[in-house]
């Protein structure tokens, strides 16, 4: 039986060979498919590649077919509103909807198991406060930046030119441009598409220095002050590290290096372009400290933040006692979560390594408190935040603002088929392939950009006065709530631990901070426990 597709093939090729000879030409037409079909099995049968071919010509490349168009059967036919991953479909639909300026309003009640440990909520308070018309900023720089700068609490994420098309950079830019948030440009460099429109820039400096780097890979002084001068750009961000892939490089092969990527990314055509791990800039909390410094003092004092995922909570603690010891602070930092995904990853990256956001935004919330630190440092969160919810929990329990990718990339088009890494991105979002971008509209999406940031913020200041507060810099732990059983619940407050002010330094920090507060060093970024 499983060679039963081959012999009818075979059999049906011969019948109309012989009866287009014999009876009427026009059976010589379903040639056309049986001969390449005989021809496809014969292979099958002779090739050693794949056993299932081996054993079931013919028929088992419906299997492959199948397991191609999986995902998108279950998308749209399988999964319900609240079942899909990364974003469901109620949060996909909530997007696209803000984003096409059509009232995201859910009938009939929420699907969600409201007694289920996932499950958490904001609440409301008797007597709500007006809405706020206010829109909604935070200043960032300290005392030795010399220009502070005024961010949206929405921003757009890091994602690079080269990741994502020129096409989409351009409408992301153009919405920034004209909702008056910024841009994150990814580690990628500064592109043409991310100065065209004048959207504030954040500018990401990864492992690679990419737009300001020696053809060795080092950083490059001279080339960063030239590009960090430009008007556009408004801060500076180190990426130490990524939700989606925390402590992993990448390869960009020679033969995928355009000569609009080699200009913007100040690197040589023909050779392979190598993103390492690490830094080679710093190699010690101290020598990232002084890093900043630099970096500071070469972009004429606009503000120097770094973003990292959470990975062992010692060295972060230890770039607290580097700042405590040398008196250099960043000006932000960003925390990213390990839900974070717009970069394609190994398995391993993406399930399995880096702390989730909520508790690498606590916990670096909480170790600035109990150093004295956090209210000369603002706190970002990114992670899988595209709702007003996502965006005042994050505020509560640390953030001074979030940044969002995939919220972004879904209101510019992105329907989330997971093909960001073939270059063969449906919509034109992230690829580079000329006529797969072209059919993404600046203008349209541009558009969709503004409003996604609008909505966003309207239904923040919705959610912020029905909790009874006039902005969301009010919002406190005690103000969310989560499951911590079927029958329990109890506030972010009530369920972790937070640090009183200067509590780490003094003599009987936290207990829970402890251990790692006394194997952290300011020398070093290696733990030695006991």
């Amino acid at each position: 039986m499983r060679y039963l597709a081959f012999i009818l093939t075979v059999i049906l090729t011969f019948l109309s060979f012989i009866l287009g000879i014999a009876v009427d030409p026009h059976f010589f037409w379903p040639l056309l498919a049986l001969i390449p079909l005989s021809l496809l099995g014969i292979w099958d049968m002779v090739q050693t590649k794949h056993s299932i071919t081996r054993n079931y010509p013919i028929i088992a490349h419906l299997r492959f077919l199948f397991e191609e168009i999986r995902p998108e059967i279950r998308q749209y036919f399988v999964e319900s509103n609240i079942d899909g991953r990364p974003f469901n479909n109620d949060e996909r639909s909530l997007i696209y909807e803000r984003a096409k300026n059509i009232d995201g309003l859910k009938p009939f009640g929420t699907e969600l198991d409201i007694y289920g440990e996932e499950y958490e909520w904001l609440n409301h308070s008797m007597a709500p406060h007006p809405k706020s018309e206010e829109l909604f900023r935070t200043t960032v720089g300290g005392p030795e930046c010399k220009q502070p700068y005024s961010c949206s609490i929405l921003n757009v994420s890091a994602m690079s030119f080269g990741a994502l098309s020129p096409n989409a950079l351009l409408a992301l830019n153009a919405g920034a441009k004209r909702g008056n948030f910024y841009h994150c440009t990814g580690e990628g460099g500064v592109s043409p598409y991310h100065l065209k429109n004048g959207g504030d820039l954040v500018w990401q400096i990864g492992t690679g220095y990419f737009g300001c780097r020696n053809n060795d890979g080092t950083f490059n002084p001279d080339l960063f002050q030239e590009q960090a001068a430009h008007e556009a750009v408004k801060m500076i961000e180190i990426k130490i590290s990524q939700g989606a892939k925390p402590g992993h490089g990448g390869v960009l092969p020679a033969a995928k290096i355009t000569a609009e990527i080699a200009s913007t990314r100040k690197i040589l055509m023909g050779q392979d372009c190598i993103s390492p791990p690490g830094h080679t800039s710093f190699s010690t909390p101290i020598e990232l400290c002084n890093y900043i410094a630099q970096l500071r003092e070469l972009s004429g004092g606009k503000p120097v933040g770094f973003k990292l995922c959470i990975g062992h909570p010692s060295e972060f603690l230890s770039v607290c006692k580097a700042m405590l010891q040398t008196g250099i602070l960043p000006d932000f930092i960003t925390v990213d979560g390990g839900e974070g995904g717009t970069g394609a990853a190994p398995l391993e990256f993406s399930d399995n390594m880096g702390m989730p956001l909520k508790g690498g935004l606590m916990f670096v919330h909480n170790a600035l408190v109990g150093c004295d630190l956090r209210d000369k440092i603002k706190v970002a969160a990114s992670g899988k935040i595209s709702s007003a919810f996502t965006l005042a929990r994050s505020l509560a329990i640390g953030a001074d603002w979030c940044n969002s990718a995939r919220g972004f990339m879904m209101a510019v088009g992105c329907i989330q088929a997971q093909k960001c890494h073939t270059n063969t991105c449906p919509v034109g979002v992230a690829t580079q392939d000329p006529g797969r971008q072209r059919a993404l509209n600046v203008e349209d999406k541009s558009t969709r950009t503004f409003n996604f940031h609008k909505n966003t913020m309207e239904a923040l200041s919705e959610v912020v006065a029905a909790a009874g507060l006039d902005h969301p810099e009010q919002l406190r732990p005690w103000h969310i709530f989560l499951r911590t059983g079927r029958t329990k619940m109890a506030s972010y407050h009530e369920a972790f631990d937070f640090l009183e002010p200067g509590e780490l330094l003094g003599d009987s920090p936290s207990p829970v901070y402890k251990k790692v507060w006394d194997l952290a060093s300011a020398d070093t970024f290696e733990t030695h426990y006991a």
